[in-house]
This record gives C-alpha cells, sequence and structure tokens, in this order.
C-alpha cells in the first residue's frame, strides 16, 4: 500500500525555498540539513524534499517516487514492475537525503526517475560515502538510464497502483 506521494524538486537557495514552502504548505520541514530539506505533510499525503543542486539545464525537477509502509513494499512492487518489463534499479540498505532506505528505481519514457521506497531511519550524513550521482538524490553512481522504448514490455497497461 502506498503510504504518501514524493515529489523532489531541486533549488539553488535553501533557505529561500524553505520560507517559500513552510508558508505554501503551512507547515515547518521535518528535515533541515545544509544542503536538503523536507516536508511529510498529512493533508495532502505527500513527501516532498528540496535538495540544493545546479539546474540551469535539467529543470527543477529531481525525481518523483511513493513511500510505502516497509521494505517488503518495496519487494513487492518492484517485483510486479520487473514482471511487467521495466527496468528496475534496486538500493537496498542505502543511505541517501539523510536516511536508511530500501528503495528501487525506474525511468519512465521521457527519463523521470520515480522511486519507490521505505525509509528503516534517520541519517546523520545525505550518503554512506559511495559514489553517487548526487544530481538525483541520490540514485547510484554509474547506473545508465534506459528508455523504456528500449526495454521489453508488457503490453497489456500497466498500472502502478495495482
Amino acid at each position: 500500500m502506498i503510504k504518501r506521494m514524493h515529489v523532489a524538486v531541486n533549488c539553488t537557495d535553501l533557505e529561500k525555498s524553505l520560507a517559500f514552502y513552510r508558508v505554501f504548505f503551512n507547515a515547518e520541514p521535518t528535515k533541515v540539513k545544509e544542503n536538503y530539506a523536507k516536508f511529510e505533510l498529512d493533508d495532502p499525503l505527500l513527501h516532498f524534499s528540496l535538495n540544493v543542486r545546479t539546474y540551469e539545464s535539467k529543470g527543477v525537477l529531481n525525481h518523483l517516487g511513493f513511500q510505502v509502509e516497509d521494505t517488503e513494499e518495496v519487494l513487492a512492487m518492484g517485483e510486479r514492475l520487473r514482471s511487467s518489463g521495466l527496468l528496475l534499479t534496486d538500493e537496498m540498505n542505502t543511505t541517501c537525503c539523510y536516511a536508511v532506505q530500501d528503495k528501487v528505481w525506474v525511468y519512465d519514457p521521457d527519463g523521470n526517475a520515480w522511486e519507490i521506497f521505505y525509509t528503516k531511519e534517520d541519517a546523520e550524513f545525505e550518503s554512506a560515502g559511495e559514489s553517487r550521482d548526487l544530481s538525483l538524490c541520490c540514485m547510484p553512481a554509474g547506473e545508465v538510464m534506459v528508455p523504456l522504448t528500449m526495454v521489453k514490455r508488457n503490453p497489456a497497461r500497466v498500472d502502478m497502483f495495482s
């Protein structure tokens, strides 16, 4: 069962962004670091994060995702997507965005990254020292984005929520 929608955006000035989103969401962030902040809202159910990154040529959207209740749900959704022919990247027990998480990643046909994740606990560091491409928070380094048009897919419609 999906717990809440996740949206991550890039920003260049965290303090200005925090000032805006505190008013916009009428809420305080649940975590703030020097280069990262997140809001976990209950109404709407949204996990919204700000990542300090340059974005001149890539836009402000960092990635999208769904936070789920436990690791079993990450694995079940990952298996369902794999069995539908989508190419996934697994990251289990990884430190990312100042949290220890289990997750899988998939890209849509336009290259938008989606993550399905479970947060196990908070962490003091953004990542655990692994070599990472921090343009995506925190996609493993060396991963190659494969357009879905190159991936064999099940012709049946894929419904992310079933």
